[in-house]
């Protein structure tokens, strides 16, 4: 199982130009978002409407395939201080079933604010309720993968 806590031990497990995916789970839909191979843009791509585990890893695995996607991150919903709830458990709960499927690294990224983030974007780019929360979910995958990116940016020097 290669789930890993700490994003310096995700990056170690890394291979070399590989585009990385980011995920953005909530209840009832997965925000997904890819990086280029440079690891440099995270791009959102698409919201992932959520039935059972099977099937939006299928999901999940196609987008793997398709993009050569080299590893998975997930945003950690923690509380504002920091502690783990129920979405928390819900979102490793997610990892480990994932972890059996593939055999890609699994990152975790706090994204405490990425939601509020990507709704912001959203609203200074004007769009429209429906739009924003038709895409909200991706955004948001999309703010969760660019912090990996940066960090990974910044360990490399």
């Amino acid at each position: 199982m290669s789930i890993h806590e700490e994003i310096e031990e995700f990056a170690g497990a890394l291979a070399p130009m590989q585009a990385l995916m980011g995920l953005d789970l909530g209840t009832k839909t997965i925000g997904v978002a890819v990086s280029d191979t440079f690891l440099s843009v995270a791009t959102p791509l698409e919201t992932v409407k959520r039935k059972k585990f099977s099937t939006d890893a299928a999901r999940l695995l196609e987008i793997i395939k398709e993009r050569s996607v080299a590893g998975i991150v997930l945003g950690l919903p923690r509380n504002m201080d920091g502690t783990e709830g129920p979405r928390c458990q819900s979102t490793r709960a997610f990892a480990r079933n994932l972890s059996q499927l593939t055999d890609l690294p699994i990152g975790f990224w706090d994204e405490r604010l990425s939601t509020v983030a990507a709704e912001r974007a959203l609203l200074e780019a004007d769009t429209s309720r429906a739009k924003r929360a038709e895409v909200i979910d991706h955004v948001a995958a999309g703010y969760i993968l660019q912090g990996v990116l940066d960090r990974l940016k910044f360990l490399k020097g």
